[in-house]
């Protein structure tokens, strides 16, 4: 089984749900951790949590919205530490809108957080690893990355695009020794959805039912690194709402009456 001890690993969206207990996780393995977020406060607090465990934690919080951060902090990031070692593209942003309702400023702003955030960071470490010769990228998807549904249309594409991306660049990187992995989580216990954005890009500021009651992300996050340390080039993490994924595939005329039926939260 593979180790991250001592290993650099960066993970953005490391402030709250998945990506903390994902930090946590790997400070525990004693991995060497650079973690990024858009709330400085939250993250400074993970940050001090992760070093009960491991000897090496920087914080470099940026806002994933805009590219030129997120460029200029891949930079100074690959420029101060060298090659990272293991990439968890997590952070993001969902929403809660129907596609009548949405400017195309709210699908290029998820689209910007969700997946051209992820495209920047990996390209900007890709080169390092390829040189090492060996690596490990993870992208967080969702299982709305493999099929459409209510309020989400901007969140779903975006989805649907990691897989596109990282697919092809899994491929590519195999000579390189370069390990892809992309997770589908379906309904976990974060504030994915209190931190949704409407079609006027504010807050949906909702817990939804499904969200409360869904996996605890420790346990989701468990999941997510062990699928990774498999070398596992995709893994779905939830409970019975991961069946839907199974449906559509097998029985695609079920899948699309239920999913009009569904109350969407």
């Amino acid at each position: 089984m593979v180790s991250f001890k001592n290993r650099l690993v960066w993970i953005t969206g490391a402030s709250s749900g998945i990506g903390r207990e994902l930090a946590l996780l790997l400070a525990e393995e004693g991995a060497h951790l650079i973690l990024s977020s858009n709330d400085p406060k939250e993250l400074s607090k993970v940050a001090d949590e992760c070093r009960e465990f491991t000897s090496f934690c920087q914080e470099y919080p940026f806002d994933l919205s805009k590219p030129e951060e997120v460029n200029s902090t891949a930079e100074t990031v690959v420029n101060t530490f060298g090659n990272i070692y293991l990439l968890i593209n997590n952070g993001g942003i969902s929403q809660r809108s129907l596609v009548k309702d949405t400017p195309v400023e709210i699908d290029r702003r998820i689209m910007e957080i969700d997946y051209f955030s992820y495209v920047i960071l990996t390209k900007a470490v890709l080169p390092g690893m390829i040189e090492a010769g060996e690596g490990f990228i993870a992208a967080t998807s969702s299982i709305s990355g493999k099929f459409g549904f209510p309020l989400r249309s901007a969140y779903a594409a975006a989805k649907h695009a990691i897989q596109g991306f990282f697919e092809t660049l899994r491929a590519e990187a195999k000579p390189h020794n370069i390990s892809v992995t992309i997770a589908y989580p379906g309904r976990i216990q974060t504030n994915i959805s209190l931190h949704a954005i409407d079609s006027k890009g504010n807050k949906h500021g909702v817990m939804d039912p499904g969200q409360q009651n869904g996996m605890p992300a420790r346990e989701c996050a468990k999941r997510y690194i062990r699928a990774i340390k498999k070398r596992k080039p995709e893994v779905y993490i939830g409970k019975s709402e991961i069946l839907m994924v199974h449906i559509k595939r097998l029985f695609p005329r079920l899948f699309f009456r239920i999913v009009t039926k569904i109350k969407p939260t």
